[in-house]
């Protein structure tokens, strides 16, 4: 419905947009350099020169597959290398990697639960995460978003009657760039005796002084978190997904989780990169308090000028609520218009009228362009609803909900 009646007035199609460059502060769309704000390279790290020398060695060493499962066809030294590096980082005993971010919570969780449990999760969890939930056969109960008296409540009234409770929550949202009060989370944890599993996908190396993710900004032990599970494709400038936590929950996804066991192990040159960016991570913690500085920089912008932020905490996500996503469509296309390639979001991948264009931000963006960008927002905002679009929005409004 959108993409009709975006193309009955004359929007273009926001989606597969084609960046012609690597995806840093300053990108290349139709031939012209455009501000992005639409890629996930957090600390610089994909237009750092030292993880791409590590990932051409790790090439020439090891050739550019893996070529087969690790259990069936052993594993590199790189392998482990990055998982110690991992485990490290989190202060926990071991880690696992694997080929995909979204493949990992699809495998991982339908290993750790079944029919006689209880998986209870944030009504924002991201799609990998509500996918292996459905897929594990587990009972399945969701709570409003970061709300953790409702959480309690379910608690109450659900985990008696199931052999084991699964909480899942984000470490930092990818939607809404706002964190959850993990030190009451660990609390009833404590209480209830349920599992905690804390995807950190947009957490490692944004939150937390030195990037050590939601644990950092909380004062907590790594190993207060049952699972920890993340991706290496934001700021580690790679691809892939990794689960970290006790021997023996490594031991069990190693020789249990279909993504271990059936798929080929990630590609050595990734897990080069990867490693090589968590040492670059824990020797230079300036980038990640640059990147904090701007997202702080984003919001006081984004008030000045009016600009609905939800409730981000203003590191490396910070959405831009339009509500309506027609508006978010064409804001978007005014922007990189003016310079700017910051993408719309919409539903499925939130609610249909909580549409916003978010802005991914990283420790290479300057003031300059910050200021810039929101400046311009507020703009095309202003202009967008009082013009043609409005009576579009209206339209369409109704028909969404």
């Amino acid at each position: 419905m959108l993409r009709a009646f975006s193309a009955a007035h004359g929007l273009a199609d926001p989606t597969f947009r084609e960046l012609e460059t690597r995806g840093s502060a300053i990108g290349r769309i139709d031939g012209k350099d455009v501000v992005n704000f639409g890629s996930y390279d957090y600390l610089g790290f994909n237009a750092d020169p030292r993880p791409a020398a590590a990932a051409i060695a790790a090439v020439r060493l090891y050739g550019v597959s893996a070529s087969a499962s690790r259990l069936t066809a052993g594993q590199r030294p790189i392998h482990r290398s990055l998982e110690r590096k991992l485990a490290r980082h989190y202060g926990v005993d071991d880690a696992l990697s694997f080929v995909s971010g979204h493949g990992t919570n699809v495998s991982v969780i339908p290993t750790l639960v079944g029919k006689n449990d209880v998986i209870i999760y944030d009504s924002h969890i991201h799609n990998s995460a509500s996918v292996g939930a459905s897929l594990s056969g587990a009972s399945l109960r969701s709570f409003a978003h970061n709300d953790l008296s409702a959480l309690e409540m379910i608690l109450e009234e659900n985990t008696s009657g199931y052999r084991a409770a699964l909480v899942i929550v984000e470490g930092h949202y990818s939607m809404d760039g706002d964190v959850p009060d993990l030190a009451r989370l660990v609390e009833l944890k404590r209480k209830y005796g349920f599992w905690l599993m804390v995807d950190e996908a947009h957490g490692l190396g944004c939150i937390g002084t030195t990037g050590k993710g939601v644990r950092e900004l909380y004062g907590l032990r790594g190993t207060d978190i049952d699972i920890w599970m993340g991706t290496l494709s934001k700021t580690l400038g790679s691809t892939g997904g990794y689960v970290a936590g006790s021997n023996a929950l490594i031991d069990i996804i190693k020789y249990e989780a279909p993504g271990s066991v059936y798929s080929v192990a990630l590609a050595p040159a990734l897990a080069a990169a990867a490693d090589c960016s968590l040492d670059l991570l824990e020797a230079e913690p300036e980038r990640v308090a640059r990147l904090q500085d701007r997202g702080r920089l984003f919001l006081d912008c984004a008030r000045m000028h009016d600009l609905d932020t939800g409730h981000s905490v203003g590191s490396s996500i910070v959405p831009v609520m339009t509500g309506n996503p027609i508006l978010a469509v064409a804001a978007s296309q005014s922007l990189l218009e003016r310079g700017i390639n910051a993408l719309p979001i919409g539903f499925p991948g939130v609610p249909v009228n909580a549409a916003r264009l978010r802005f991914f931000l990283t420790a290479e963006h300057s003031e300059d362009q910050i200021r810039f960008a929101v400046a311009e927002t507020a703009k095309v905002l202003a202009q967008l609803r009082n013009s043609p679009v409005a009576e579009l929005m209206r339209a369409i409004g109704p028909k969404l909900t």
